[in-house]
């Protein structure tokens, strides 16, 4: 495979209540993103617009829904449900930010216009195995539509069970690439660029020196790659920089 180096587009997301650290508690805040909005680099859109994509992530105890629309307005997971093997997830749509209007108060700031991928996060419940075959019904706004992950043998995580915090990413097809990282929810990952090789891809985060809060959140980055990358393969993530350095075998599913 000829080497491309590649933007892709990151997205902050928020598991619920943001996990606190040092006693120091973290707002609900909503997911954002954090590269600057570039539609050919991110995974391609669905023809219709209106298709959802899941993948595994934290060994089985999580999973990413993948949307397309606003890079600006990332859809937040509300709720999750199960019942046997079929799990309902209802996103709800996020507003890019408050801004002052001109009489003091609060107005809501209008979304972007692109149409690229984000990732929305949630928790598996319990009782759902993730060794076998998942069916997500999944509903944001006026649309419902369904996402189908494969079981994954590989996947010890038990859902409910604690999470380890350690980097994880998984397919949601096979030219697009949720990861996982944990850190501060106000300073999520910014890709520089991707480069693929022959069985993985080396992504590299830039390095700012940033003023971030202090809860420990989970943060989707949504990574687009050439097309021509077969997801039943072994693939690996190699991460630079911005303290993410390590290796990440992408999940399938």
């Amino acid at each position: 495979m000829n080497t491309a180096s590649r933007l892709a587009l990151s997205a902050s997301a928020l598991l619920g209540a943001a996990l606190l650290v040092v006693g120091c508690a973290s707002g609900g805040q909503q997911p954002a993103s954090s590269a600057d909005p570039d539609d050919s680099n991110s995974a391609p859109a669905p023809a219709s617009g209106d298709d959802f994509e899941a993948a595994w992530l934290d060994d089985g105890r999580m999973f990413a829904i993948v949307s397309w629309g606003s890079s600006t307005c990332i859809p937040m997971v509300e709720d999750v449900t199960a019942d046997g093997q079929t799990v309902t997830v209802t996103l709800t749509e996020a507003a890019s930010g408050d801004a002052e209007g001109g009489d003091g108060g609060d107005t809501e700031q209008a979304c972007t216009a692109d149409l690229v991928a984000r990732a929305s996060i949630g928790a598996l419940p319990e009782g759902v195995d993730p060794t076998k075959d998942v069916e997500f019904t999944v509903t944001l706004g006026d649309m419902t539509d369904d996402a189908e992950l494969d079981g994954n043998p590989a996947l010890t995580g038990g859902p409910g069970e604690q999470t380890e915090y350690t980097p994880s990413a998984g397919w949601f097809d096979d030219e697009g690439i949720v990861l996982l990282t944990w850190g501060s929810s106000s300073c999520p990952p910014i890709v520089e660029g991707v480069e693929e090789q022959a069985g993985g891809a080396t992504v590299t985060f830039k390095t700012e020196d940033r003023m971030c809060t202090m809860d420990m959140a989970p943060r989707a980055t949504v990574i687009g790659l050439s097309g021509d990358v077969d997801d039943d393969d072994e693939f690996t993530l190699t991460l630079v920089g911005d303290n993410l350095d390590g290796t990440v075998n992408v999940l399938r599913g």
